[in-house]
């Protein structure tokens, strides 16, 4: 599957948005796409967690073990399934100070093995995990912006 990058560039500080993409287990609350979050450890840079998406297109759930390495000098989070549905699921976050606001860049490898799987629907599923990626950048927008207006 190809690799997707989303962008988008977020009206709240650089260290709003970074502590609150850092704050995973808060995802549920704020991304319709992501049912549950539950740390299994944090130590140090190093976070290993527990997610359960929803897609919601096809009826199904999707589980997975993440590994999360988080640079807060620079400010970039690489992450990776550990176990779960995915054949592939790796990528990159990284965040940084544009005049006041932070520019958020989201780049993602997503594969998922299923017999018989043709062209066509590794294209619907492309399309499903970028739709996916921009909703998490909205989601972490508007709550990003909301506490940094005091809301």
């Amino acid at each position: 599957m190809p690799e997707i990058e989303v962008e988008r560039t977020i009206c709240a500080p650089l260290d709003t948005v970074y502590a609150l993409a850092k704050d995973i287990e808060r995802f549920p609350e704020f991304m319709d796409d992501v049912e549950e979050v539950v740390v299994l450890e944090r130590q140090g840079s190093r976070t290993i967690s527990r997610w359960v998406g929803v897609v919601k297109q096809f009826n199904r759930k999707i589980e997975w073990t993440e590994r999360d390495e988080w640079d807060d000098e620079a400010h970039v989070c690489r992450f990776a399934q550990v176990e779960g549905d995915y054949s592939k699921y790796e990528g990159v976050w990284s965040f940084e100070e544009a005049q006041g606001k932070t520019r958020v860049k989201l780049r993602i490898e997503v594969e998922i093995d299923v017999p018989l799987i043709g062209p066509l629907l590794k294209t619907v599923i492309a399309r499903l995990v970028r739709a996916n990626c921009e909703r998490m950048l909205d989601g972490l927008a508007r709550e990003a912006e909301a506490a940094a207006e005091g809301g």
